[in-house]
Parts: C-alpha cells; sequence; structure tokens
C-alpha cells in the first residue's frame, strides 16, 4: 500500500503549527504570519496515525520498558538497563506522554473541532482519538481526556485527569457514535494511512476496538464488559475477521538516520528500525529466554522464523547489509543456544559459544564466536516500512475465544475461535512483515495440537493458553502486549529476581504494572496531577491500574 504523499507533507505542516508551542502558548500563533491558523483535519489524521510508531524518541519507551516487562526482548543495553532491572527513569517514561499530547492528541482535537461539517472525517479523527488515549491511560492510569489538547481552542491549559472508568465509558459511547456516523455517501476520508477512507472498514475497526476495551473491563466491570462486547460482535457491520481486513498503519521506506531527521520523519515505522539499533554489532534485539523457550518448547513453527542467529561484525553502519545467518549452524546442536534470562545482558553469564565454519570462510580468525548463540530477531522484523500494529484479526479471535470460555458467547465457539487466532497470527506475519510463509499443512497440524489440548483443560487452563498465544502474537503491538498480559494475567512471568538477578534489581522486585507520570506534570499542571495521584492512591509504577484486578 502506497502513502499519499501530499497528506503527509499537510501532515508535516500540522507538526509545525500544531505541535511546536505549549498549550499556553498556542494564542500567539494566530499573530504569526508564518504559520497556518487552519488544517485539513485529513493531514491531522495523517499524522496522527503515522505518530503511532513513526516518533523515534516515542517509541524508546517500549524498547526500554515494554519488550521487557513482557520479556519478549532482553540483552541489549536499553532494554535491560531500564526495563530488565527496573530501573525509573524519567526521560524514557514519559515518552508516550511527551509525544502524544503536544503532538497527535492536540491535532485530533483541532482536526475535530474544524470538521463537524463532515461526518467521515470527523468519526475517523475521534475514533484515532479514543485508540491513541487508550495508548496513555493503559501506560499511566488517570489521565487528561475531555480537555485534552484544548490550551488553544477553549484556553484549558491546565487540563482535569479523567479516571480511567470514565475514560473507558467514553470510549464506548464515542466508538458507537462514531461507527453510527459513518456514511459511505458523505464526505471522503483522504488522508488515512491504514484503510485508504474505507468507511465499512472503519465501521469493523470502531467495533474491534469496542471488543479489545471490553474484555480489558472484564474483571473490574464484567456486566459492562459483556453488553459491550455482545453489543460490537452483533453489530451488523461486523468487526476485523480476516487477516486482509487488520487495521495496519502503512509506512514508508526512507532513509534513516539517528539524527535530528530521524526524530522528526515519522513516515517510516521507527520502532522496527530503532529495534536493530545504532550500534548493531553490539547492541541488536536479543530475544528473552521466556518468549524463546515459549515458542521451542511446543514446537512452535514461528520459532526459528521470528528469532535468528546473526554473526554482525561485518556491518557497518545502520544497515543490514552484511549480517551472515547462522541459524542452521547453530541449530545442529542445539545445546549452543543461550538466549538471555530476565534482568541479563548479552553479555551476563558469557556464553560458551562454538567455532564457526561459515564465519571461517568469511572472515578468518574471527571464527571463534560466543554471543552468537544468542537468539535475535529475524531481519523482516528490522524494516522501517513495516507497518504498525492497531489491532488484527487474531486478536479479535483471541478474544471471542475468551469470551465463549467466560460464556458470554456459545462456549462451543471456543476451540474454533482460539484456532483461527492462532492460525491468522502465524498468517500475519508473513503478510505484513515478510516472515517466510508457514506451510499450510505445517499450520494445520500444529493448530490441531494445539485444539487438542485446548479441549482437554479446564476453563482457567483455557484462559491461559488463549492469552499465551495472545502474548505471541502481540510482540508486534508492544503497548497491547504489555497491556493484555496485565489484563488477563498471562503468561505468569516470573521476575529478574526470580533468576537470579536480584542484584541488579533497582526500583521493586515485582514486574511494574504503569509507568509513572512526567515529572514536568507537577510544574505545569500539579493541581491536576495531585487529584489523580490520590485517585489512584500513590505515583508509583507498582499501583495497579483500575481495569488491573490480577
Amino acid at each position: 500500500m502506497k502513502l499519499n504523499i501530499k497528506n503527509i507533507l499537510m501532515a508535516m505542516v500540522g507538526l509545525l503549527f500544531i505541535t511546536a508551542c505549549s498549550d499556553e502558548h498556542m494564542t500567539s500563533l494566530n499573530a504569526d504570519p508564518s504559520k497556518a491558523t487552519k488544517l485539513d483535519p485529513n493531514a491531522q489524521l495523517t499524522y496522527a496515525q503515522l505518530l503511532t510508531y513513526g516518533d523515534l524518541g516515542m517509541v524508546e519507551i517500549y524498547r526500554s520498558y515494554h519488550y521487557a516487562f513482557t520479556q519478549q526482548l532482553m540483552g541489549c543495553w536499553n532494554t535491560t538497563e531500564y526495563g530488565g532491572h527496573h530501573k525509573m527513569d524519567d526521560s524514557q517514561m514519559n515518552r508516550i506522554w511527551s509525544t502524544f499530547y503536544p503532538k497527535a492528541i492536540k491535532n485530533l482535537v483541532d482536526g475535530i473541532a474544524n470538521s463537524q461539517d463532515r461526518p467521515n472525517i470527523n468519526a475517523a479523527l475521534r475514533i484515532q482519538m479514543v485508540y491513541m488515549i487508550s495508548l496513555i491511560t493503559d501506560t499511566y492510569g488517570d489521565c487528561p481526556y475531555s480537555e485534552a489538547g484544548k490550551g488553544y481552542l477553549e484556553g484549558i491549559n491546565n487540563p482535569k485527569y479523567d479516571t480511567q472508568e470514565e475514560i473507558y465509558n467514553k470510549f464506548f459511547t464515542e466508538l458507537k457514535e462514531c461507527k453510527d456516523a459513518l456514511n459511505s455517501e458523505a464526505d471522503k476520508i483522504t488522508g488515512d494511512v491504514v484503510y485508504k477512507g474505507d468507511i465499512a472498514m472503519w465501521k469493523k475497526m470502531a467495533n474491534s476496538l469496542r471488543m479489545r476495551y471490553a474484555m480489558r473491563i472484564s474483571d473490574v466491570n464484567p456486566e459492562k464488559a459483556k453488553t459491550e462486547f455482545l453489543a460490537a460482535i452483533h453489530d451488523p457491520d461486523g468487526y476485523i475477521s480476516k487477516v486482509s481486513e487488520d487495521a495496519m498503519i502503512h509506512y514508508m521506506d526512507v532513509a534513516f538516520s539517528f539524527g535530528q531527521e530521524g526524530y522528526d520523519d515519522c513516515r517510516k515505522n521507527a520502532l522496527f528500525q530503532l529495534l536493530f539499533g545504532n550500534d548493531p554489532g553490539n547492541n541488536p534485539s536479543y530475544i528473552c529466554s521466556t518468549f524463546y523457550n515459549a515458542m521451542n518448547k511446543r514446537k512452535d513453527p514461528r520459532t526459528h522464523l521470528i528469532a535468528r542467529f546473526y554473526y554482525d561484525k561485518l556491518i557497518q553502519g545502520v544497515s543490514l547489509n552484511g549480517r551472515i545467518d547462522l541459524t542452521d549452524e547453530v541449530l545442529s546442536d542445539t545445546t549452543r543456544v543461550e538466549p538471555n534470562e530476565p534482568g541479563a545482558f548479552s553479555w551476563d553469564k558469557w556464553p560458551k559459544g562454538y567455532k564457526s565454519d561459515i564465519v571461517g570462510k568469511v572472515a578468518p580468525g574471527k571464527d571463534q564466536l560466543d554471543r552468537e548463540v544468542r537468539p535475535k530477531l529475524a531481519n523482516c522484523f528490522l524494516n522501517g516500512s513495516n507497518p504498525g500494529v492497531i489491532i488484527t484479526s487474531a486478536e479479535l479471535h483471541f478474544l471471542m475465544a475468551e469470551a465463549a470460555v467466560k460464556k458470554w458467547i456459545e462456549v462451543d465457539a471456543a476451540p474454533e475461535q482460539f484456532r483461527d487466532g492462532v492460525t491468522n497470527a502465524m498468517k500475519c506475519l508473513s503478510t505484513y512483515f515478510g516472515m517466510d510463509p508457514i506451510h499450510q499443512d505445517t499450520i494445520k497440524n500444529y493448530v490441531a495440537s494445539l485444539v487438542t489440548d485446548f479441549k482437554r483443560v479446564p476453563d482457567e487452563k483455557k484462559k491461559e493458553m488463549i492469552n499465551e498465544q495472545a502474548w505471541l502474537h502481540h510482540f508486534t503491538n508492544p503497548s497491547e502486549c504489555w497491556a493484555n498480559v496485565r489484563r488477563s494475567g498471562y503468561p505468569r512471568l516470573k521476575t529478574p529476581s526470580e533468576y537470579g538477578w536480584d542484584a541488579v534489581v533497582v526500583d521493586g522486585k515485582e514486574i511494574p504494572v504503569r509507568m509513572k507520570y512526567p515529572t514536568s506534570e507537577l510544574q505545569y499542571n500539579k493541581e491536576s496531577y495531585d487529584k489523580a495521584v490520590a485517585h489512584m492512591g500513590g505515583d508509583n509504577w507498582h499501583n495497579h491500574l483500575w481495569w488491573d484486578k490480577d
């Protein structure tokens, strides 16, 4: 899918206008003839969508914390130093808040205000607003929503924090209203880099998000959750059920830079380029032993398509060129494989390594390897042109399977939905991320074995199996992965201390369950901050969110 370059350029103008100043300084822009005072809401939608994974500074929070807390990655400096060692750092923790509010949310609020007579772009902006606020509240808890981004429009420079319960209730109202407002006979959505303005698919995405958020609150408000979930699945406009319908933000293959231009250019998927690192010879994305062992133990056919073994010392610059794949050689003796434990750097418990015939042929004298026996993220997942995941059919099937286990829908539907979830999760990786396709018979046989086990176990074990598969699937969607692990309680993750790394843990042995608010809020919005902290019982990253009851 090619992006509309005109809309992207217009969105960049939006960045210069809407994001350049804080709320309290927005009014001065009316007097500056060099700045636009009104933007096309379609361009603002483009910008907000691209910003989700396109801002190089923002996505650092995923590498530093999310992937460590879900134990999918571990070993590179950033992931281990912060998330692996449970080390609080405001400059890392604030990135979603300090990027989305002054950039995406402000543009969305402005676009919504200026599109009251254009129902489709207005609804799309509001749905995008719901989605991005969900990323904020699921990270921090109570947060500005009803008054967010209104400094320029209404002079609200110190927005109140809505409670998470209020926020989620508003989500359900907004998603239904927006879905109903979408009309194929009305205005065209021209700035959409997810569905190219396809109204039917926007309706499906609204219902799908409604199902996600209903399941999110299923432990804290089960009756409300069931009502919203059933309303969404029975809506005649449907929900995302096929891989071809997956809600993906489509990015471009643009030159990557760790300079200032790399931070400002959100046309590429910065997350997957960041995971390769700016020093790939020493700082690639190592797979955590928890993630690797979970796949490998079940002989999951994705295991060595996601986790590969590479010699990176020949790489020059930020490029995959020169990377030597040693997977077959390493796996010829599986005792060589030594994935990183939670809390460990790649050089901790120095691996025994082996002598490589492959490297010896291209780099004589450098064939004695060590960290090359640590699995790393495969090349296909390290490209800036990879899409950014919003919500997928695989996730929806997993949600339906759990709904059946909860007896919200027919109980007999659980095995079929579970089967389709795992199947679509595998197909998603080859369809969107360039992973080698898995043969249909291989998928069928593997999934059949899983479903056989699924049918034999009690309901709680079924819930565990569903959400462990969701955890595997969500490794391309770190925000949703961390949220669903906290919500479901699965997989049950041991702490770094339990792996023997107690000495390196800094701020609490238990795996954190939220990020602390940015310290800047104490200076610029202290009254609202104080009320939120009092309501949440403190600003500690071990305080559970409203919906997180496990």
